[in-house]
């Protein structure tokens, strides 16, 4: 049995994406290339590692096993690699965030490109995810940092506080709400909506929010950023949902309004989330103090 470590960083990138296509992805591999590197895994084990399904695949007892050394072993080779980069120049590494829509396109570009550009050997794997999930990839040991709404249970990942904000409600010129002060989800849920795409935790979210409500959200169209939903709205094809920190810049450059939500988990307090800060591979700590520090 002989896997090498493109196998176990491809195994686990599967698992986690609960696809062979969106793993390989991830692996940035062909598909075709990462189907056979896992049949070839299986062949070297002499067991199966997936269940495939039409949903997706999920490991199988002998899958989760490798999995957990997996981790292992990966983090490890990626602490080989920091710990040999002080000889190279200064600090190297691999991060892997996992963050909720609202922290990553509002906050986390402008901390990160400052990071970044102060330690050009390291690099930075980000994925968007619901709350709740990364808290449980963080414990599971399938990111380094997490940023997730002030509001989930974190069990016992250390947390610090990161951002303040709120969503809110933008609507076109004209339209009869922008007479609203505020206003509550469940009274917008007749009204077509702008949203962002299916893959968006945030979308995810609201869907979920109006479900629980019994009326589904009625998405026209569903774009890939905030602001292109805001354009969108001000030309009159529905409501849209955004953080209040892109609206205020938004409602002075086009022909929108936005109304406060009342719902509580409209107001976003974000906070980090670690497993243990001091045990974090030295980029990534270096990462987490970063962050802590632009609060």
């Amino acid at each position: 049995m002989q896997f090498d470590l493109t196998d176990l960083s491809l195994f686990r990138h599967v698992v986690e994406a609960g696809s062979i296509t969106h793993g390989a992805e991830r692996a940035h591999l062909a598909l075709a290339a990462a189907s056979t590197r896992i049949r070839n895994m299986e062949k070297s084990l002499g067991a199966p590692l997936l269940v495939r399904t039409r949903a997706g695949v999920t490991p199988t007892p002998a899958g989760r096993t490798l999995l957990q050394h997996a981790r292992t072993l990966l983090a490890q080779a990626e602490k080989l690699k920091e710990d040999l980069g002080t000889y190279t120049g200064g600090l190297a590494g691999q991060i892997r965030i996992l963050s909720n829509t609202n922290a990553l396109t509002e906050f986390l570009p402008e901390a990160l490109g400052a990071f970044l550009a102060q330690h050009p050997q390291v690099s930075i794997d980000l994925e968007e995810r619901l709350s709740d999930e990364i808290v449980g990839l963080i414990a599971e040991g399938v990111g380094d940092i997490g940023i997730v709404a002030g509001t989930v249970e974190t069990g016992q990942l250390e947390t610090y506080p990161f951002r303040s904000d709120r969503f809110v409600l933008v609507v076109p010129e004209g339209h009869p709400l922008t007479s609203r002060r505020s206003i509550a989800f469940a009274e917008v849920l007749d009204h077509d909506f702008v949203g962002l795409d299916r893959a968006s935790a945030l979308q995810r979210f609201l869907s979920s929010k109006a479900s629980r409500i019994g009326k589904p959200l009625k998405l026209r169209v569903q774009l890939r950023s905030f602001d292109a939903v805001c354009r969108m709205v001000e030309a009159g094809v529905g409501l849209g949902i955004v953080p209040e920190t892109t609206a205020q810049p938004a409602t002075r450059t086009m022909a929108i309004s936005s109304v406060t939500l009342d719902d509580s988990w409209a107001a976003r307090d974000l906070t980090l989330c670690i497993r243990s800060l001091k045990d974090l591979p030295p980029s990534a700590r270096m990462l987490a103090e970063h962050l802590r520090r632009r609060t």
